[in-house]
């Protein structure tokens, strides 16, 4: 495990889902935490408490719109401005919308782009200065298997993914020498709160057990059948941030249970 005490982390989308299980490796590694998602305030309160509490951490919270710019920026300088930096930054936030190339809406498609991928460029810019200036930094964009292969009726996610990847890449180039890393994780199947409804839903219009359904629904795409977990994902984020992988930068790391490999 990194050793991230006295380092800042935020996490766009930590609500719930890949983000909370984020933000949780990330506390449990040392480091604060800038909470960012929408959700009912008490329950988000009660978030908070149990990071704080469970990992010794200090956890702010800003419900900041991640396609808004202005939003952006004030939620780096309000984590900043609490907690004292801004070292590590974890774009999770995303939507999707699904529908043929044909029939899909304009005002969705610059919806996902704005969420998935807009957004995160607004958060970097943003954090990069004072990464700079303090002479160490980790971006860790989540990115998808959507990132690097296709599927069909999903073209503004695979987009936006793969314009993430690209945007990753960029990054790394520009801050290779600045102490600043910057990598993509790309997950397939995870399980998390809403997959989970998607898999008791395809259950019940199938007729099959809860189980047969998540068997059919990871080996669509995966070789392996078995999902991948928050806490996993957030395992590999906090390795991006250890000192083994000081040199790694501008890579994408496939946590998909062999999706892409087929």
């Amino acid at each position: 495990m990194a050793e991230l005490r006295g380092k800042v982390a935020l996490v766009t989308g930590s609500t719930s889902g890949i983000g909370l299980g984020i933000a949780h490796a990330l506390a449990g590694a040392g480091a604060d935490i800038v909470m960012n998602g929408f959700g009912d305030p008490g329950d988000i309160a009660r978030l908070r408490e149990d990071i704080a509490s469970r990992h010794g951490v200090r956890v702010a919270y800003v419900p900041a719109d991640i396609s808004d710019a202005y939003a952006v920026a004030q939620m780096v300088a309000q984590g900043t401005a609490e907690l004292g930096a801004v070292d590590v930054l974890v774009n999770n936030a995303g939507i999707q919308f699904v529908a043929p190339i044909e029939s899909f809406p304009p005002a969705e498609w610059g919806r996902v782009i704005a969420v998935n991928l807009t957004g995160a460029f607004l958060a970097m810019q943003a954090a990069i200065p004072g990464m700079k200036a303090r002479g160490w930094g980790r971006i860790i964009n989540i990115a998808s298997a959507h990132g690097l292969v296709a599927s069909a009726e999903k073209s503004a996610y695979v987009a936006a993914k793969h314009g993430l990847v690209g945007l990753t890449k960029v990054a790394a180039l520009e801050l290779a020498n600045d102490g600043v890393t910057c990598n993509a994780i790309c997950p397939g199947w995870v399980l998390t709160p809403l997959v989970e409804v998607q898999v008791k839903a395809r259950a019940e219009a199938a007729g099959i057990t809860v189980e047969e359904a998540k068997r059919q629904m990871v080996t669509e795409k995966q070789a392996m059948n078995r999902f991948t977990t928050p806490e996993q994902i957030g395992a590999t984020a906090v390795f991006l941030c250890s000192e083994g992988a000081a040199t790694i930068t501008g890579t994408s790391i496939s946590v998909d249970g062999g999706w892409v490999a087929q």
